[in-house]
């Protein structure tokens, strides 16, 4: 449990880190090439960059997701049992409710 909570806090991090940086750049002129832009293209451009390497983050933090191996979670058996008796409970009650209206039809 301890890995998936390093990986959403390293991804978090980066989520927080790579815009503020980006921005930073191109308003301090870091960057090859942006110091010729006019003030609302460089707005217009750093803004883009940035949400577009939020979404980068967000796919990477997903296909790390997906490469996890499934069987390597075991859910909780109380949980487990606890849904099963829930669901189970409540298809009993839906039919007799059903039940019920069709004999006061």
């Amino acid at each position: 449990m301890s890995g998936v909570i390093k990986k959403f806090f390293i991804t978090s991090m980066f989520m927080w880190m790579a815009p503020i940086m980006i921005l930073y750049a191109f308003n301090n002129e870091l960057l090859p090439g942006v110091s010729h832009l006019s003030p609302h293209s460089l707005t217009v451009l750093s803004g883009l960059v940035a949400v577009i390497s939020v979404n980068i983050v967000i796919a990477f933090y997903i296909y790390m997701a997906m490469k996890e191996p499934s069987d390597k979670h075991e859910p909780d058996p109380k949980f487990v049992a606890e849904a099963k008796a829930s669901v189970s409970r409540l298809t009993s009650n839906g039919e007799d409710s059903a039940k019920s209206i069709k004999k006061e039809e």
